[in-house]
């Protein structure tokens, strides 16, 4: 397949998680939650998880942004969900990692799933906040809550 075409399809992809997105909405019952902003472009992520015995119960996000930003939530949520705590931090620093241009292995990529056609992106700068966005969200969400738990103990 010729690259051009390659990138077509990474552009349907991302198109049809951004218009038809999964996991958008809000939840009724959430242990985590994390709002972030990315001022440049003006995406807004709005991120509820619940988390059940270590496990991402469920996940769902509100906002508005960019066709990547919107996307780039959409796959996480789907990536995430029925995850442990640390598979999906450990999925969201993966992510991070290559938006700075860190390798991963194959196995790691593929844990991604369809997320890792973000990874063409990274190739844009201005773009590289826009699809990282819900994952920081993530993170933050996944980590505030552990940290909280354990000044609690």
């Amino acid at each position: 397949m010729g690259l051009s075409k390659l990138n077509g399809l990474y552009r349907e992809v991302i198109l049809d998680y951004a218009n038809h997105p999964h996991n958008k909405g809000a939840l009724s019952t959430t242990t985590n939650t994390m709002t972030l902003h990315n001022p440049t472009c003006g995406d807004t992520i709005n991120l509820q998880v619940e988390v059940k015995d270590n496990k991402i119960n469920n996940i769902a996000y509100t906002g508005d942004g960019c066709t990547i930003s919107q996307a780039s939530a959409s796959m996480m949520t789907d990536v995430v969900k029925g995850k442990t705590v640390d598979e999906a931090l450990a999925m969201a620093k993966t992510f991070s990692d290559l938006a700075i241009g860190k390798k991963h292995s194959d196995a790691d990529l593929k844990q991604l799933g369809d997320a890792q056609i973000l990874t063409s992106i990274m190739e844009f700068p201005a773009r590289i906040k826009c699809a990282t966005l819900s994952w920081w969200a993530l993170q933050r969400a996944l980590l505030k809550d552990s940290e909280e738990e354990e000044k609690n103990e």
